[in-house]
């Protein structure tokens, strides 16, 4: 990284400050930095590398965020949000290269790339655009509006809407006022609105739109910390106290003075935190995952050079923005890399989800495109609709080259990039491929990446086959994103890759086969969980590797594979992480007659639900019988049902006690956190689950992989040829 150090004048008079793990933090008189930009100034003098230190276990009991090490250092986790973390800082390589602050890192990119294009959008038929002069500005007057609303040193600004400059405005404006910048997912209930709110005590919210507000309204009264809400999309249908229009809000900081914020700036360090993201856990409440200023502008550093992106200065790399900020993927691909580089960001419009994607892209011509697996889906389904319609002599055609394409392709991956390519290939490149990319808008996209969830080899050959090779990633909110990445020169497929440069990887007790629990090292390794140390030692052990809960083994290569998940987590094809057990549980709360329920989705679309009847158990075998349990039998005959079996619901569909379940179903949907935690088909089985049968352990809890082997055709028959449900507008498929 090139960087432009404080005059040698203004070095002189720099005064040492404090140790900031094995690094020594200077300051630049204050007089020396002036707040514009002409200069170029960029604060990194403040570091300078006196000594490389080497990481030493640590003992059981880890130190907390207020103990330090014998040699007066943080430790290498905290739970408190003005804690200080000791850096994992390597002897060489990436691992070693000097830490900077999300504002080093933007103030460097303006000295680089001040008049390339950063942010593009459209306003109905207008298109906008900032540079990335302008983009700095914009959040340091972001950022002084906020300090005048009272924002206060690691409080949160919440931000509650689709991607748009004002939602990374919003974001990086709040990480140079000291606070936390913390997304919020746009289906969250105001419940969970709420929650995520009063974690990480927000003192101000951003919402979108009207919609949004009213989520907000609904539950400040019991957020105690909330000073402001502010609304960047659309005018106010109402008039309130400390509720803003975004141009009222950046009004409010633009003739205030640059010093006070200026202070905060050069008082932040790269071991602090400047992030929340919020995630789920097998049960329980989401936790705030801490990351740093280092593990955000490290991991675009390590990420950038592995993936191999262009700064602008060469050929400027494009990326839209359309995946949900709230979650890390695409806070790292659309707001850091992009910095690092000199990118331009485009903004996708709010329905991209809904088919306006395609529109956009064919618009950008993206050079980088990152897509969820069920993002793909939707375009391999697309595309063999249209085929299917195409004439004979077209489908033969296309039939032809797609052999040819998965052929070259594969043994590129087997052989290397080097391999010969044949004339076939030519052909099929010259009358399939490169149409189908520009009907894509991919023409000009090199890196096709799939992350967030597992995506099906079907639909990576189906790519590969039109000489799209989808890259898969690997890695999790706590790792900033990024652990693996496949590259061109080395993938294999159904594998997410190998390391990031400066990462390591262990298997934790590994079985014979050599699957063990991934745990993960580096400098993208997160602070730990705000206010939850109890959590953070679960996710951390006593050397401070990060535990995934994801089974995975490496091949002879290196190259990594997820084979399964300690953790039950579903995680549905549109990348959302869900909990079953939770949704398992309300289902059976609110429908008395159901003993077991095993809720569908990972690597799906929608979720799915498998229920079985109470019925009466064998007293010597343990084998569900048919009979139904009396308190079911009279259940039944309240709803005006006569079904005294299990088979005379499950066999004939009774269409009285089908309803009484859909009924339960939707009051279960009316509380669920979001759209895709709405359970959308369901079956009644004709027996219910056992240990005999083998769907049960000993202490009946259920074997998940076994259910799913069993009862593959009905989960199958879910999700054959189906709209899927994806917004409440959409009525729940009859039963």
């Amino acid at each position: 990284l090139s960087v432009t150090e404080c005059a040698p004048a203004a070095m002189s008079e720099a005064v040492e400050t404090s140790r900031v793990d094995g690094f020594r933090e200077s300051s630049c008189a204050v007089g020396a930095r002036a707040a514009s930009l002409n200069d170029g100034a960029v604060d990194t003098a403040k570091y300078v590398h006196v000594n490389t230190f080497t990481l030493k276990p640590l003992s059981a009991l880890r130190p907390n965020s207020l103990s330090v090490s014998a040699a007066g250092e943080p430790g290498l986790w905290t739970s408190q949000g003005d804690g200080l973390v000791k850096l994992r800082m390597g002897d060489s390589g990436l691992a070693a290269e000097m830490p900077l602050t999300v504002n080093q890192m933007f103030t460097s990119a303006v000295e680089h790339f001040g008049d390339y294009t950063a942010l593009s959008w459209k306003e109905g038929e207008q298109q906008k655009s900032l540079n990335y002069r302008e983009y700095y500005q914009t959040c340091r007057t972001a950022a002084k509006s906020f300090l005048k609303l009272g924002l206060e040193r690691y409080h949160g600004v919440g931000i509650l809407g689709f991607n748009s400059a004002e939602w990374f405005i919003a974001d990086i404006g709040t990480i140079l006022a000291g606070g936390f910048a913390v997304g919020i997912y746009t289906t969250n209930s105001p419940e969970a609105c709420e929650y995520v709110a009063e974690n990480c005590r927000a003192n101000i919210i951003v919402v979108e739109d009207h919609k949004q507000l009213q989520k907000i309204l609904k539950i400040e009264d019991k957020l105690p910390h909330l000073k402001a809400i502010i609304q960047y999309k659309d005018a106010l249908k109402e008039k309130r106290p400390n509720l803003y229009t975004w141009a009222e809000f950046m009004e409010l900081g633009q003739n205030e003075p640059e010093e006070p914020l200026d202070a905060i700036i050069s008082s932040q360090k790269p071991n602090q935190c400047c992030t929340l993201i919020y995630t789920s856990g097998t049960t329980g409440q989401p936790k705030g995952v801490m990351l740093s200023h280092d593990n955000l502008t490290w991991t675009a550093l390590s990420t950038s050079r592995h993936v191999g992106l262009t700064d602008a200065t060469q050929a400027q790399e494009v990326v839209v923005s359309y995946l949900p900020l709230s979650h890390i993927a695409a806070q790292m691909v659309d707001i850091w890399l992009t910095i690092k580089v000199g990118g331009l960001t485009y903004f996708a419009q709010p329905d991209a989800l809904k088919g306006s994607l395609v529109n956009t892209l064919k618009e950008v011509r993206p050079t980088a495109f990152m897509g969820v697996p069920r993002v793909w889906e939707k375009m391999q389904e697309k595309m063999k609709s249209v085929g299917a319609k195409s004439s004979t002599v077209r489908r033969k055609v296309s039939a032809w080259a797609k052999d040819v394409g998965l052929q070259t392709n594969l043994t590129k991956m087997n052989h290397g990039a080097a391999s010969r390519t044949t004339f076939s290939y030519h052909i099929a490149k010259k009358l399939v491929f490169r149409k189908v990319r520009k009907a894509l808008g991919l023409d000009r996209c090199n890196k096709c990446y799939t992350g967030a969830a597992p995506i099906t080899k079907d639909t990576l050959e189906f790519f590969l086959s039109l000489d799209i090779p989808v890259y898969e990633l690997y890695g999790m909110s706590e790792s900033t994103g990024p652990h693996t990445i496949s590259l061109p020169e080395a993938f294999k497929l159904t594998s997410c890759g190998k390391e990031i440069p400066g990462c390591k990887s262990k298997l934790h007790n590994p079985d014979e086969e050599g699957n063990g629990e991934i745990c993960f090292w580096g400098r993208h390794i997160f602070m730990g969980y705000l206010n939850m140390p109890n959590k953070t030692e679960e996710a951390l052990d006593a050397e401070g590797w990060l535990h995934s809960g994801d089974l995975g083994k490496h091949d002879k290569n290196g190259f990594l594979f997820i084979t399964g998940r300690i953790k039950e987590l579903i995680i549905t094809a549109g990348g959302e992480n869900i909990p079953p057990v939770p949704i398992e549980d309300a289902v059976k709360e609110a429908l008395p007659l159901i003993s077991n329920a095993m809720l569908i989705g990972d690597k799906r679309k929608f979720l799915s639900m498998l229920l079985t009847i109470k019925c009466e158990v064998n007293a010597e075998s343990g084998d569900p019988e048919d009979e139904l349990t009396p308190d079911v039998v009279e259940f039944c005959r309240k709803l005006g049902s006569k079904a005294t079996c299990v088979s005379e619901i499950a066999g004939t569909r009774d269409r009285v006690i089908y309803t009484a379940i859909q009924e339960g179903i939707n009051r279960v949907n009316e509380k669920a956190t979001s759209n895709a935690q709405r359970i959308q088909k369901w079956t009644v089985l004709g027996r219910d689950f056992s240990v005999t049968g083998g769907e049960l352990g000993p202490t009946m809890k259920l074997k998940r992989p076994v259910v799913a082997k069993m009862y593959k055709e009905q989960i199958e028959n879910f999700y054959k040829e189906v709209t899927t449900p994806t917004t409440p507008d959409n009525p729940l498929p009859s039963k």
